[in-house]
Formats: structure tokens, sequence, C-alpha cells
């Protein structure tokens, strides 16, 4: 089906004491990596370029409140977080009962990418993953665990140890925050919104990453933190994020969601929030209909580009 090009201008001039700004919309049709909705190009004075929806909205929004998600937007930790699990199934010789392979449990990078974007937290991936492929022996347990606590066990006891090593790899001083992320959080309290975030991990883990990449004092600053040991559901489910907005004290129509995946989406939308995407290498390729905005890092995103956005956002369903 042929994309319609919707022919629409609109030009807004904001003029202060000693300078006056005019900012150009322009609807194109959508491309090989548009959504399939019309987008805007909006080119400022210094002619940077971001990509939004097309919508409107007959309820005012206000941006009062900016959420993170932490792994995948505040860094990229894909790989990291891989190499984390492959590491324990090493420590713990994991070996599935369906592998073709004679050495523990590896998980590559295309299969990984494809499993973290179905699945978030690290507890259900494993669950999933052994249920489907069969329960592992290991040196925990010399024969597959069948009862639900020995299982449990297993479980625990290896996302316990990849936590640690994935603390070490963070404190290793080798990572560093994705572009744009320490401004715009310092534009936001700046500016007198609130700042939270809200990450589907293990708590220890986004604790240690946020006072590593974004500093003790942003991290103290934080009006809301939550981790996925804050919530009885993971992400896709909202609770996280309508947990947020009650500790916040802000509705939900006037919080603004940062994340990188689908999964993420999701569980902003549902929770009735309006959320953008800064994409990563993984999750590039993924449906995100739903975002208000795409965008490859936030190093050109500015505060007053969510306030513009949020006020023109359709209500999330």
């Amino acid at each position: 089906m042929a994309s319609s090009t919707l022919a629409l201008t609109l030009t807004a001039t904001t003029t202060t004491t000693t300078t006056t700004t005019t900012s150009t919309y322009s609807f194109f049709p959508r491309t090989k990596h548009a959504f399939a909705y019309p987008r805007i190009n909006f080119f400022s004075s210094k002619n940077r370029a971001l990509s939004i929806s097309a919508s409107a909205s007959s309820s005012s929004r206000s941006l009062q409140a900016l959420i993170f998600d932490c792994d995948g937007v505040i860094l990229e930790s894909e790989h990291l977080h891989r190499q984390a699990y492959n590491d324990a199934f090493v420590h713990f010789s994991v070996r599935c009962p369906s592998s073709s392979s004679p050495g523990p449990l590896n998980w590559d990078v295309q299969f990984y990418d494809e499993l973290q974007n179905l699945i978030g937290g690290g507890k259900p991936k494993m669950r999933w993953y052994f249920k489907e492929h069969g329960w592992p022996s290991s040196t925990l347990f010399e024969t597959p665990p069948t009862s639900d606590e020995d299982r449990a066990k297993l479980i625990d006891t290896l996302q316990d140890w990849k936590t640690e090593r994935y603390k070490e790899i963070i404190k290793s001083g080798t990572v560093k925050p994705r572009p744009g992320v320490l401004r715009l959080m310092d534009e936001a309290k700046d500016a007198g919104k609130k700042l939270a975030v809200c990450s589907a991990a293990t708590k220890s883990s986004v604790i240690l990453c946020l006072e590593n990449l974004i500093g003790l004092e942003r991290f103290q600053g934080l009006d809301c933190f939550l981790a996925g040991d804050d919530v009885k559901e993971k992400k896709p489910d909202p609770s996280i994020y309508l947990t947020a907005s009650k500790k916040l004290g802000i509705s939900d129509k006037d919080c603004l969601v940062v994340e990188d995946s689908v999964i993420g989406l999701q569980a902003a939308t549902q929770a009735g929030m309006s959320c953008v995407v800064t994409y990563t290498p993984s999750t590039a390729d993924q449906d995100f209909k739903e975002a208000i905005a795409l965008y490859p890092d936030l190093s050109n995103v500015r505060l007053k580009d969510l306030e513009l956005l949020l006020q023109n956002a359709v209500p999330a369903k």
C-alpha cells in the first residue's frame, strides 16, 4: 500500500527579551524505518533534526515528570549483561539437555538480542529459557532440578552470581552513559521537573550503575527510583510506572517516559504515559509505533523538545 503525503506546515514563534526563534514543522510520508503514521521533521536554529509523531490531543498535557529506564537508555548494557550471564553459566557449568554443544550454556549475540527484547528481567529470562530448552545440570544440581523449590534455588543462585559479575564490569570504569542523558537530566532538574529512574533490573545492580554513570549527586537527587525488586510484575506490565506516578504525585498524563525497547514502551503506554524511544542497535528494528518520538540517542534532544511533544501527544491507551 502506497503511503499518502500529508501536506501541512506549522510555525511556532518564541520571543524572549533579546531573541526571537522560529521553528517550522513539516509532515512527511513514512520511509523504510518510519512509523505507520506521518512523521514530523523538526528543525531548530541549530539545524537539529528530530523525528516525532504527528498527533494531537484535546486533553491538556504538561511535562511534570521525566522518567528514564536504565539499561539501554542511560547506558548500552545488553552486551554487558550477556557477558555476565555467560560467565555465570561457565562458573556453575550449566548444561541444558537440548544443547548440541558439550560445553556450558552460551547465549550468542543474536539470540540474546531476541531474548532480552522478548522478556524483561533476569530471572524470568532464565526461567523461560529452561522451560523451553530443558532444565540444566550444573555444579549446584548434578541432575536437572525437578521441584519448584530446587528450580527457584538454581535461578536465584545464577542471578545473584550474574549480578555480582555485572557489578564488576560496571566498576571497571570502561562503561560510559549514553550521549545526552546527563544533560537532559540536569535540564529537567533545573526546570523544576520531577526526575525518576524505573528499571526492571535487580536493585543492587541498578544502584551501582547509577552511582557510577550519573554520579552520586544526581542519583541522590532523584525524586523516585524503582527497580525490579520493588514491583511484583516485570515490564511489559505497567506496575513499575503506575507505582512511580503515585510516588511522584504526578498524573500519568503529565509523565514522559524514556525507553529503549518495545517491552518498556508497552509498560509505559499501558500505564497511560507517553513514551519516547532512544533505541540501541539491538532494538532498532522493533515496532515503536506507539512511541511519540524515536531517537538514535539523546545528544540533540532538549527538554523544550520533549515538552512540545507531550503537549501534542495522543493519550496512551
